[in-house]
């Protein structure tokens, strides 16, 4: 139990570590020199703790935004919800939730071995993420024991081995190979997004096309078009909710200017640095990866987090952001109004840009700039739809989880192994 103790929350949690073993094993089963081993190992860590604190980085400009929009929407603090919470859930149920991992990642290296579903998901902290979700459910349904972890095992081996495998032609028109898939819950909205690229798109005019007279040819560099997008935005919530309450909302001393002005080149420094720690790591994890697909499961695939994908079509991503945040925004006046949920709905700007960005990228390779709009337009109702409808089959655990980082697959599979959850209670 110590070994596999340690394996689950010292190795598989940490996607540094995980990523920089998958690549010092396939350089070890292709007789790298140890010179050779030792770079592409400790590249591909650094590659993943770059992207991980440009992540970060993102998320802390962002957050501020959801605060805003709160007191925009008149959204009270008490959601009605009533549950555990998420840490009181884990320290109860935190083992099911690691064996759960394991076992279905274990299942996972099998299917791909021996079956032509070849993708290995490997992204660590969505490995752990499923099984918490599923093994939530699976006590909400009233489970316990031996149950609860087969339940949560099973649900999670299905999405980690079908999931990826179903976004990778879609994966595949973007950056015009099989060298990876997608391994993040993006994949139900970004499977939408580019049917609806496919069929109401225009593939002849791509999102990276876009023309800009001279004067200002600078906005083609997504660090500055980002930063100045984030600006506004950020000047705009605050003149919508007052003078006042923005400075109490955001905290600051500074004017709403000023405050909005460094936000925004905030969010522009942790694109940066989150692409190019996806460059680094692409360079060194697929050329590694070629020898676990080469000699112990052939054709392999890897599945990896959805930054992976934002260096093939950046405009995108930003594009996907912006239009989902008024999509998503209007949903949620119409959701208040006509009291479609007990219970309030905030603002998901995090899976606005990771998730509904991914979608847009999606859409762009099916659909080029008018399959990025619809695609991600469609994305941020069905957002916030989802992030609603799972929540009864979460009330009483980590409810207050998903209303902040749901909207995507762990609401949707929340939901298919919910109603699964209540047949086998």
């Amino acid at each position: 139990m110590q070994i596999m103790e340690f394996i689950i929350n010292q190795i598989l949690r940490e996607p540094a570590l995980f990523l920089g073993i998958i690549a010092a094993l396939g350089l070890i089963i292709q007789r790298k020199p140890f010179s050779e081993i030792a770079s592409g190992t400790f590249k591909t860590i650094i590659g993943v703790v770059i992207l991980t604190q440009g992540t970060n980085i993102l998320v802390n400009s962002i957050l501020p935004l959801s605060e805003a929009f709160n007191v925009f929407y008149q959204i009270p603090a008490d959601t009605k919800l009533n549950p555990i919470g998420a840490d009181k859930f884990l320290s109860t149920y935190g083992s099911q939730v690691g064996l759960a991992m394991l076992l279905a990642f274990l299942i996972n290296v099998l299917v791909a071995r021996f079956t032509p579903l070849k993708n290995i998901f490997l992204t660590g902290h969505m490995l752990f993420w499923f099984p918490f979700i599923f093994t939530a459910v699976a006590v909400e349904s009233g489970m316990t024991g031996t149950g609860i972890v087969v339940f949560a095992t099973l649900f999670t081996a299905i999405y980690i081995i079908v999931a990826p495998a179903l976004i990778k032609p879609f994966v595949r028109k973007v950056i015009g190979d099989d060298s990876f898939t997608l391994g993040h819950p993006t994949i139900g909205l970004s499977l939408l997004s580019g049917w609806l690229g496919k069929v109401f798109g225009n593939k002849n005019k791509s999102t990276e096309d876009l023309k800009f007279p001279k004067q200002i040819d600078f906005l083609r560099e997504i660090t500055i078009t980002s930063s100045l997008v984030m600006f506004l935005v950020y000047l705009g919530m605050g003149l919508l909710i007052g003078m006042d309450q923005a400075k109490e909302v955001f905290g600051q001393d500074k004017s709403l200017v000023t405050f909005a002005l460094m936000q925004g080149v905030l969010f522009g420094a942790g694109l940066t640095i989150l692409l190019q720690g996806v460059r680094m790591m692409l360079a060194e994890i697929i050329p590694a990866f070629k020898g676990i697909s080469d000699k112990i499961i052939p054709n392999a695939v890897p599945a990896l987090d959805c930054p992976i994908i934002f260096p093939f079509a950046p405009n995108a991503v930003i594009i996907g952001f912006l239009v989902s945040m008024v999509t998503s925004t209007i949903t949620l006046f119409i959701v208040g109004a006509t009291g479609l949920f007990a219970y309030a709905i905030v603002p998901l700007t995090i899976t606005c840009f990771f998730e509904i960005g991914t979608a847009a990228v999606i859409g762009n390779g099916t659909g080029g700039l008018r399959g990025a709009i619809i695609g991600s337009s469609v994305a941020g109702v069905v957002m916030i739809l989802l992030v609603g409808f799972s929540i009864p089959f979460l009330q009483g655990t980590v409810s207050d989880w998903i209303i902040v980082f749901g909207g995507n697959d762990l609401s949707l599979w929340a939901i298919i192994s919910g109603f699964f959850g209540q047949l086998f209670s």
